[in-house]
């Protein structure tokens, strides 16, 4: 049997550590495959005008899964400065890659677990009464990946056209004297089949993985149209699963329910924006993004990445000091996705020992300012946590 093809794309600042290290866990697991790499990122962007160059695409087409590191993205003003002298003047226009990617691919289900390691000295604590307690979050956001404010239909100085229509309603009278140049506008468009089938992929993962609740959050009282299609559709899917309980929160009171009842929650169903929001506020329950993978699914295409940034004053330190249990998670969401459910579980449970044994742990776990100076501290480096994940296996 042929080996499968990843995708590798390291892409920029920290995502150029982290994702040859989870190569050699999967390595270590026994997972056998070819990495080709692909090119991506802000250094294509500045040399070639196109942050996901055309054969970086074309490679995603051919072998349908992506490992994915992490991206650096400016403002657009910002990226026109770096371009080439070459390239300036040109037309070039930034756009995220992974956003891109999302869209081109039709990825429009992206999974976040946020789920607790026993023994991670980052985990959330709840004062109660004159002691505490540290109760273990287990939530899956659901987060539809490719509309809603991402989908990137937005204007400052709208056209003629386009500002006369909007002015068809009511709502736009307030602004109907305001000057075209001062005038921003961003459209938040849902359709009901997106809205559907993320709420079907929330549903059916709720029913396989044993979860009592799926929580609709979005915020239906005030945008009615796009938030009142996620809740309305998410009814009817519930319809079919008649042992999951469907619950509704608002985006903002979900933010201050997080840090009361965490363990209340199991799958979490968003549209984009809110789903971004909210799976950043329970990954900072479970260790904050060191700890936060993420799976971004198509049809016939998959790409899994760790939500954090490139963090690019880290790039160059040597040795490196970032946590790379986060791009090992989305490994092991890559895995499963696979079927190679068995490996996927040995990675986590090796992860999870390294976690509780507690003797291991880099900057972020140590509640150190990142820096040169973290290892005189006790710090592992990068490459010492593959090390004690891997001798777990």
């Amino acid at each position: 049997m042929a080996k499968r093809v990843i995708v590798a794309m390291p892409g920029d600042g920290i995502g150029k550590a982290v994702l040859p290290e989870s190569i050699r866990v999967l390595n270590a697991a026994g997972f056998e495959a070819d990495y080709v790499h692909a090119d991506i990122g802000w250094d294509f962007w500045c040399r070639e005008g196109n942050a996901l160059p055309q054969r970086t695409i074309d490679l995603l087409a051919k072998h349908r899964i992506g490992l994915f590191g992490a991206i650096t993205s400016k403002p657009r003003d910002k990226a026109a400065t770096e371009l080439a002298p070459e390239l300036q003047g040109k037309g070039f226009t930034y756009y995220s890659p992974i956003v891109t990617m999302r869209q081109l691919f039709d990825l429009n289900i992206c999974i976040r677990p946020c789920i607790s390691f026993k023994g991670n000295p980052l985990n959330f604590i709840r004062r109660e009464g004159s002691s505490f307690a540290e109760p273990m979050v287990n939530a899956v956001i659901f987060r539809q990946n490719t509309e809603c404010l991402y989908c990137g239909v937005e204007w400052t100085n709208p056209p003629p056209n386009v500002r006369a229509a909007l002015e068809t309603h009511p709502r736009m009278k307030p602004f109907k004297n305001v000057k075209g140049e001062d005038l921003a506008i961003s459209l938040r468009i849902f359709t009901r089949g997106a809205c559907q089938r993320i709420a079907q992929a929330a549903f059916e993962y709720a029913r396989k993985f044993g979860y009592k609740s799926v929580t609709v959050c979005e915020k239906p009282n005030v945008v009615r149209e796009t938030s009142g299609m996620m809740e309305s559709e998410a009814k009817k899917v519930a319809m079919s699963f008649p042992g999951i309980a469907l619950w509704s929160t608002n985006i903002d009171a979900q933010m201050m329910w997080l840090t009361k009842s965490p363990e209340d929650y199991g799958v979490v169903l968003s549209s984009n924006m809110f789903g971004d929001i909210a799976s950043d506020g329970f990954a900072g329950l479970v260790g904050g993004l060191g700890f936060a993978a993420s799976g971004n699914i198509g049809r016939e295409v998959a790409v899994f990445e760790p939500t954090h940034g490139s963090a690019p004053k880290y790039e160059k330190l040597s040795p490196q000091i970032v946590n790379p249990i986060a791009m090992f998670l989305s490994a092991v969401m890559m895995l499963d996705h696979l079927g190679e459910n068995d490996k996927a579980a040995r990675i986590k449970s090796a992860i999870a020992r390294v976690i509780e044994e507690g003797k291991v742990r880099t900057y972020d776990m140590l509640r150190l300012k990142g820096g040169p100076d973290v290892f005189k501290h006790g710090a592992a480096t990068t490459q010492q946590m593959t090390d004690a994940v891997i001798s777990k296996l």
